[in-house]
């Protein structure tokens, strides 16, 4: 992140996150030790460019993520992979950017990375075979599992998913049910953990939004165009938990439907 006091934030979350686990009998004391141990927060990008592998995981905007390689560049060893865990942008576009495209890689962490087990492995027209198969190694030394998806648009998993979310909203939207009745009828009638519009919440409504855009402007079929509701949502900074408010307010005690 570029604000220094986001490492101690982000290196307290992590921690707070592990002794949850620890406390659950997931992982034991050892083990959140020795991780915490491994996590070097640095603050700036030389210390960065000495790792064998560098993974950028900025907010989901094209030209962001190609300033930050492109910052990089100059600390890179002439052997490392780059990766990024953009969820929809092309890779091979991130990748030509770069002065390494045979040796640049998507790595799609699913979200949140700790409990889910999938990471979406994507290749570039110009990705070389070694650097599939180093970054497979990578994830799977990792416990995950690995799905490969071709660098369409949004990949798969959220070539699927965040259409679904898009079409609650609209379906909230055209007043066909309210934020509680959508997403009852989702988690009881499909069996779905979260529903749908409290998922969208979790992921960011800023980030729902930027995908639907990528989907739109890069499969140009009116199915993917966001909806109006979703864009108000965004333009009124209600991005979900992370703002306190989206289609439900978080500022109480318990989260309540805004609409």
């Amino acid at each position: 992140d570029i604000a220094p006091d986001r490492i101690a934030e982000a290196l307290a979350h992590v921690e707070q996150s592990m002794a949850r686990q620890v406390s659950r009998g997931i992982i034991n004391q050892a083990d959140m030790d020795g991780a915490l141990k491994r996590i070097r927060p640095v603050e700036g990008l030389e210390a960065i460019g000495k790792a064998d592998l560098a993974i950028e995981a900025a907010t989901e905007n094209e030209e962001i993520k190609k300033e930050i390689f492109k910052a990089l560049r100059p600390h890179l060893s002439a052997t490392a992979l780059l990766a990024s865990n953009t969820s929809s942008i092309s890779i091979t576009r991130l990748a030509s950017s770069t002065d390494r495209p045979e040796r640049f890689i998507g790595l799609h962490f699913m979200n949140p990375v700790p409990r889910m087990n999938l990471v979406e492995i994507i290749r570039g027209i110009a990705t070389d075979a070694k650097t599939y198969e180093i970054a497979v190694a990578f994830a799977k030394s990792l416990g995950k599992t690995t799905a490969n998806a071709e660098d369409f648009p949004a990949f798969i998993v959220n070539r699927i998913l965040v259409p679904m979310i898009n079409e609650a909203i609209y379906t909230l939207y055209e007043g066909v049910g309210t934020v509680d009745a959508i997403d009852t009828a989702m988690k009881l009638g499909a069996n779905h953990p979260m529903g749908p519009l409290e998922l969208g919440d979790f992921i960011g409504l800023d980030t729902v939004l930027s995908i639907m855009n990528v989907l739109y402007d890069g499969l140009a079929d009116s199915k993917y165009r966001p909806c109006p509701l979703l864009v108000k949502y965004v333009e009124a900074g209600w991005l979900g938990r992370k703002a306190g408010r989206g289609f439900y307010d978080y500022r109480g005690e318990h989260p309540v439907p805004t609409r």
